[in-house]
Formats: C-alpha cells, structure tokens, sequence
C-alpha cells in the first residue's frame, strides 16, 4: 500500500470517528446544546482539526442525515414490487417503522430532533429523497387512478396522514414511553391499517393540501 493510500485510509477513519462521535452526542444531548469542541474533545482532537475535516456543524449533520437517509434505503421503499398499488404503499410506509428499529440513532436524530438544521435547504444534495417522496406520491396517486382510494384526495395530504402515526409510535417507542405490553410492531402495522381505512372511507377526500409540500423527512 502507497503512503497515499495509507494517507487516504487514515483521512477516511478519522472523519468516521468525527461522525459517530457527533451521532453519539446529538442524540444524547440534544443538537443545539453540542459544540465542535465538544465532538473534538469526544475524538481526542482539536477543533481545528475537524474544521479540517467539516466546514461547521451543520455539515456534520447534514453527513449523518445522508448516511441515515441512505440506510433507510430510498431505492426500495416504494419500490412497487408486489403487484398491488395498495399493498406497495403499506409496505412503503411500513420501511419508516423499520428504519427506527434497524438505526434508531439515525432516525432520532432526522427525524425527532427539531433543532437540526432544515434539510430542505439542503435538497440538491439530498436528491435521491426527492425521488422516494415522488415514489411515494406515485404510489398514491396509482391507489386513486385504480379506485383504491377516493378520487380527489390530495397525495401530499395522504402523505401525511400516513406517516404521522408510524413515527409518533417510533418516537413512543424510542423514548419507551409505551405502556405495558404494547408492541411498536403492532400499533405500526394497526396504525398503518387504521389511516389506509379511513383514506378509503374518503375522511380526506376533501382535504386541501397544506402551504408547501408534505415531506418524507425532517424538514
């Protein structure tokens, strides 16, 4: 191995550390109240040295939120695989549920934290969540094309119904504040029964949607 390779190595190991440092104390402090000098001291390094590394903490998060985004895999969720318009979307709004049991770290941080950063500012980088929401949004607009749905229920609004649940429970779940006996993958699956009943019943077929457009992440 060439010293570059080695420097490359080296380089890509420290800023891993850097990333799980900041990930630990995010999600256990709180965003606002972590500084680079506290990932610093975390890492044994100086402040200058991440600066180094990241031009400023939000350039951390946004790192973590890719990588986060990217476990919770925007290339299958919605991915229509199983020959029911309805059936993809269940199973769509089912991978939010586990991504927070397979990174609940990940997801604390994207998903409960509201002092992060907006990632709508950051869009162009986050592109392949563009395309899972209009996968998403797709998927719903098929369920009304097909009947499965009521016509005039506006896809964003459905969005949302759809996901509130499923992460209010995971966020219940993260914080274990369920009583006892409850599931997670029970009031999940219940919940995400309950909403698509109560789409089809046409609850919201004349809800209007709301001022900027409903978003699959933190926004």
């Amino acid at each position: 191995m060439g010293s570059k390779e080695r420097q490359q190595r080296a380089r890509e190991a420290t800023r891993r550390a850097i990333l799980d440092a900041a990930l630990e104390l995010f999600v256990a402090d709180g965003y606002s109240q972590v500084s680079i000098r506290n990932i610093a001291s975390k890492v044994e390094y100086s402040p200058g040295a991440i600066y180094s590394y990241f031009p400023s903490k939000d350039d951390i998060f946004f790192a973590l939120a890719e990588e986060g985004f990217r476990l919770l895999n925007p290339g299958q969720v919605a991915a229509g695989s199983t020959g029911s318009a309805l059936d993809d979307l269940r199973a769509a709004i089912w991978r939010f549920h586990e991504f927070s049991r397979e990174h609940p770290q990940y997801f604390a941080l994207v998903f409960l934290d509201r002092r992060v950063p907006r990632i709508s500012r950051e869009y162009e980088q986050f592109a392949f969540m563009l395309e899972m929401k209009q996968r998403l949004l797709g998927l719903i607009g098929s369920c009304v094309e097909q009947g499965l749905l009521p016509a005039g229920l506006h896809p964003t609004v459905a969005l949302r119904l759809l996901l509130a649940p499923v992460l209010g429970i995971a966020a219940m779940q993260l914080s274990k504040r369920l009583g006892e006996g409850e599931d997670a993958d029970d009031l999940a699956r219940d919940a995400i029964a309950t909403t698509i009943a109560g789409l089809r019943a046409g609850a919201a077929t004349h809800a209007r949607p709301p001022a900027c457009e409903a978003t699959v992440h933190h926004a």
